[in-house]
């Protein structure tokens, strides 16, 4: 393990990775410091990576896996809060890959773009058929199948009830999804900004190639960003500290997670400023 990884702050508690990945917490530390939950909320921006919505498929999108994503979505609404979505589009087409396969970076980037309103569209159909009323805006006009994105039209959406889906980035290349969520979350006044991913937390390394990877319950912006710990790229973290956006990341693909989190347990790993 490098040896950056090896230096803890004292405010970063962490816990092992097989006990977490087992659902239990380490009991040496619950003794000490209690799991740190997410703060208060009213308007939080959740963030889908695009391989979620492909459920066990190995690409594309899976109806029955996106509709209980949605059900999630739904009881997080019927809680009283207002939510704000933004799904990638790796399960799709990724610019990045395209762009390292030879293509033009722009205009692989705009494909991606394509594919993050296709994942809104049926995250919109999913909730929608259970009852959520739901709108779309995409940062790339597109106005038979989607609103633009109009921050005033989007707060109203929410103050009456219904899920904002943003789509298609910023809206320029060379930005990702991530850059996205974290511009929306600010400009919607966001209390806190979810990611949903296929693992638990940050790690300290990566726990699919290190059994001895750490788990964080928290970490300060400034050491995600001076230790590249991959959790959202730099522009994204760096957008949250200015505006001192929380972030936190959890895994959405454990059934009933979701409602964990925002009910301050589940396990999770919280980016903020130091105490």
């Amino acid at each position: 393990m490098s040896a950056k990884y090896g230096q803890a702050e004292a405010l970063d508690t962490w816990h092992s990775n097989t006990a977490l990945y087992k659902g239990a917490h380490s009991p040496t530390f619950a003794k000490v410091l209690p799991l740190m939950s997410m703060p208060p909320a009213k308007r939080v921006l959740l963030k889908l990576s695009g391989e979620v919505l492909m459920g066990d498929q190995p690409f594309g999108i899976d109806p029955a896996f996106v509709a209980e994503l949605a059900k999630e979505v739904r009881d997080a609404r019927d809680s009283g809060l207002e939510i704000c979505l933004v799904i990638g589009g790796g399960n799709i087409f990724r610019g990045m890959a395209g762009a390292a396969q030879g293509m033009d970076r722009a205009q692989a980037d705009y494909m991606g773009m394509l594919a993050t309103v296709m994942n809104a569209l049926a995250m919109q159909n999913a909730l929608e058929q259970i009852g959520v009323h739901t709108r779309v805006q995409s940062a790339v006009q597109m106005d038979q199948v989607c609103e633009p994105v109009i921050r005033r039209r989007a707060e109203r959406h929410l103050e009456k009830g219904r899920v904002v889906i943003f789509a298609a980035g910023v809206g320029s290349p060379y930005f990702t999804t991530d850059s996205g969520a974290a511009l929306r979350a600010a400009e919607m006044n966001c209390d806190a900004l979810l990611k949903g991913t296929s693992v638990d937390g940050i790690y300290d390394d990566d726990p699919k190639k290190n059994a001895d990877a750490k788990r964080f319950d928290t970490v300060s912006y400034d050491r995600v960003l001076a230790d590249n710990l991959k959790v959202m790229d730099a522009s994204a973290v760096a957008l949250c500290r200015d505006n001192d956006i929380p972030i936190v990341v959890f895994s959405i693909r454990e059934k009933g997670n979701l409602a964990r989190v925002l009910a301050g347990e589940g396990v999770q790993t919280i980016v903020r400023k130091e105490a």
